[in-house]
């Protein structure tokens, strides 16, 4: 078993209701994004050419018929793109790209020309899309400029402590009959009142005095960390199995664990460092977390200070507050 196989990943994510409505990802929507082939190598690595000289922001890269794009232009408008466009915009498809933006151009261009921009459903969604790139600068204006309340950092703190934790371990795996991981060429498969019976005998070797790392290289069925005397490394909560987790947090430092069952086998756990960071080392991640939600709170506050009528006939009668989903930021890039 690869020395990372008792790890899982565990995200969490601060989402936001997005809305799409700039023209050119639209337009990169619709266009394949190639991939670059992968390389063959048929001889010496040639060696790579010098890095060209930063380009001169004011010097026009591209020209429209009578429309010109400086240097400066075309990177403000990489930036105002959603991130998973700018590494295309930028990287070896950045010529692809340029193609699409000429082509929006021209399409704009002979809109513009066929006066599509002067009727009033285009004069509507300028003056739409207008408000929805302000908001979205509002928006993102307040997260960055709201100050995070001292309390409300100490109480995330306090609810997501264990987050913070990490434990420096290793461990002797036993496997039993079964189990995810495929087991060694020419051992034997146990049982599970087989793989418990030695498990029991590695704890009582290790407790009688036996080293803990020659023990692992010789007993544990975790090849991966067994060459590395049991060595699991660092980790943090949500890495490991359950069962694993809850016993290796539980240990003190230096103790030796009885077996612990997972659906891999029988680990015997040597906790080396229990470490948890303090708040003010974690502050400016926890205020990360927290501005999307302060921020979403700010535009229910601004929601509820303003004048606004709807129509309950047209629109139906008012969610209950009870109900109603937490208010969501009108638009993100």
């Amino acid at each position: 078993m690869p020395p990372n196989s008792l790890r899982y990943h565990k995200r969490v994510k601060f989402r936001t209701a997005i809305l799409a409505l700039t023209a050119v990802p639209a337009l990169l929507a619709q266009t394949s994004m190639p991939t670059a082939p992968a390389p063959k190598f048929s001889g010496p690595v040639a060696t790579p050419a010098p890095a060209a000289p930063p380009t001169d922001p004011n010097k026009v890269v591209l020209n429209v018929g009578s429309e010109q794009m400086t240097a400066a232009q075309f990177d403000a408008l990489v930036d105002a793109l959603p991130a998973q466009y700018q590494s295309y915009a930028r990287g070896p498809q950045k010529r692809q790209f340029v193609e699409t933006v000429v082509q929006l151009k021209l399409l704009s261009q002979s809109a513009a020309k066929a006066g599509l921009d002067k009727t009033s459903k285009m004069q509507e969604q300028l003056k739409f899309q207008k408000e929805n790139l302000l908001a979205q600068s509002m928006f993102e204006n307040i997260q960055q400029n709201t100050k995070v309340d001292d309390a409300a950092v100490q109480a995330y703190y306090n609810g997501h402590k264990n987050e913070y934790e990490s434990v420096k371990a290793k461990h002797i795996l036993i496997r039993v009959k079964g189990a995810p991981m495929p087991g060694a060429e020419g051992k034997p498969e146990l049982t599970e009142e087989q793989a418990l019976a030695k498990a029991q005998d590695v704890v009582k070797r290790l407790k009688a005095g036996g080293d803990f790392a020659a023990t692992a290289k010789t007993d544990s069925d975790d090849t991966g960390s067994a060459q590395q005397g049991g060595d699991l490394g660092e980790f943090h909560r949500g890495m490991m199995v359950p069962p694993f987790e809850e016993a290796a947090f539980a240990l003190k430092i230096g103790e030796i664990s009885e077996p612990v069952k997972s659906p891999f086998g029988y680990h015997v756990i040597l906790v080396q460092s229990h470490t948890s960071k303090p708040m003010a080392e974690v502050r400016p991640e926890i205020e990360k977390a927290l501005r999307p939600e302060v921020a979403k709170k700010e535009v229910q506050s601004m929601r509820e200070k303003a004048s606004v009528k709807i129509d309950d006939a047209f629109f139906g009668p008012a969610v209950a507050p009870e109900a109603a989903p937490s208010p969501a930021a009108p638009v993100v890039k």
